[in-house]
């Protein structure tokens, strides 16, 4: 039998959450456009009104918000409150030094947790269960949405945040662990680790909360498979509050978006145009409960498709597709935000030519990131000591930028293929898509 965190507004009419939305948009627009001059000066650019925003339909008016506006107006430049009443902030990882900021109040963080109670409650989540959390804490959104869902739930919560896999396995072998909240890399990698171990009878586990990174339905085969447990989907960004923007239920064909907080459209990457239901395309939201940070038609860059037909599980609210792949060229390794400007911004910062390659591989469900460089015709040199130094150089250097460890190779100048068009920077092997 499926369970509901709040079942009145998961399972309401499209008419009513129809009518939430209007009710909620309408406020919100003319909040925003009173005191954010950044966002102003947009509509202003479009010839838009807060007065021509009469209802959801009136939604494709407004102007598109992209990360490029966030880091253009970093860091207060969309803050739509007071700074006095904001209690937190989270950020991504910046490509150029330039990060993602996004502002919360009490308020917004309550919304928050519902949100992602609502993803524990649909994975089989119950204030009788022991929530284990090992996303990262501290600025990065996982830990702290997942943590504070299952708070809401009333859950025992053991906030581990990421690494010292023996820790992890040792409370959940000790407290009981039941559902597990991390990446899907990392849970692969959990279950190897306990495997190995032989103490997969000593893991209760029965559901597994997985997301910050595309996963393949193979590896959510093996996942449960290893674990004996059901492994969800969860969905979400910083720029719009982190984890719980949307989530899978136990039908796990698709995620609901939690529509009373964000009206999703479908865009076309190239026109802005509206897509028709049922179409592939830009997935973009619009802000409706939020008082800090109420970003309006944000575009994701993630491709996807979204179902309004009822799920069998009694939700009503529109489900999402798996990403299907990126309208720009961001990758997701580890968790991970990895732009390869910043990778071509370290190596022209070190002296090296814009001659680059990014290889992205996935060994032991691990993500392995490696950046192969041409040298210059002065670096080129048989001395491999040389070489070696410079690679860890590059590797330290590019740590430093994206938080994560990179394997480096200097091959010989010219060595790269080249291309006509559009220079191939990045080869993705992971076929996660």
């Amino acid at each position: 039998m499926e369970h509901y965190y709040q079942s009145e507004i998961e399972c309401a009419s499209r008419e009513q959450i129809r009518a939430w939305q209007n009710e909620r948009l309408i406020p919100t627009v003319k909040r925003v456009y009173e005191n954010v001059p950044y966002y102003r000066h947009l509509m202003e650019e479009k010839g838009v009104t807060p007065d021509d925003i009469r209802s959801v339909d009136d939604l494709h008016k407004l102007p598109f918000l992209t990360k490029e506006d966030l880091r253009q107006a970093y860091p207060y430049g969309l803050l739509a409150v007071p700074l006095e009443d904001c209690v937190r902030i989270q950020s991504t990882s910046g490509t150029t030094g330039r990060r993602v900021v996004a502002f919360y109040t009490q308020h917004d963080i309550d919304l928050w947790d519902e949100c992602c109670a609502r993803a524990i409650v649909a994975a089989g989540g119950t204030k009788e269960d022991v929530v284990h959390v090992c996303y990262g804490y501290g600025l990065f959104t996982g830990g702290p949405g997942l943590n504070g869902g299952s708070h809401k739930v009333g859950s025992l919560t053991l906030p581990m945040s990421s690494g010292n896999t023996d820790r992890q396995i040792q409370f959940m072998c000790d407290l009981g662990s039941t559902i597990l909240c991390c990446t899907p890399s990392y849970a692969a990698y959990l279950a190897e680790s306990i495997i190995e171990r032989g103490l997969r009878d000593k893991i209760k586990l029965k559901a597994g909360i997985f997301g910050a990174e595309a996963w393949s339905e193979e590896m959510r085969q093996d996942i449960q498979n290893k674990l004996g447990i059901k492994a969800y989907d969860i969905y979400g960004l910083t720029e719009i509050s982190g984890p719980g923007v949307a989530f899978e239920c136990s039908d796990q064909h698709g995620m609901h978006i939690n529509e009373d907080n964000f009206i999703p459209e479908i865009i076309d990457p190239k026109t802005g145009e509206v897509l028709p239901e049922g179409s592939v395309g830009e997935l973009v939201f619009t802000c409706i409960t939020k008082d800090a940070f109420p970003l309006l038609r944000y575009r994701t860059r993630d491709i996807c498709v979204l179902n309004y037909e009822k799920c069998p599980c009694g939700r009503t609210h529109v489900r999402m597709s798996k990403p299907m792949g990126r309208s720009d060229d961001m990758l997701i390794v580890k968790g991970v935000n990895v732009f390869p400007s910043q990778i071509e911004t370290v190596l022209l910062n070190k002296g090296y030519p814009a001659n680059y390659q990014i290889v992205v591989s996935r060994e032991n469900n691990s993500d392995k990131l490696e950046v192969q460089v041409e040298m210059t015709p002065e670096m080129f040199s048989d001395n491999l000591s040389q070489v070696s130094s410079r690679e860890k150089e590059l590797v330290d250097a590019l740590k430093a930028m994206l938080g994560i460890y990179t394997v480096v190779k200097l091959v010989a100048p010219k060595s790269i293929t080249r291309s006509e068009g559009k220079a191939v920077r990045v080869i993705d092997k992971r076929n996660l898509y």
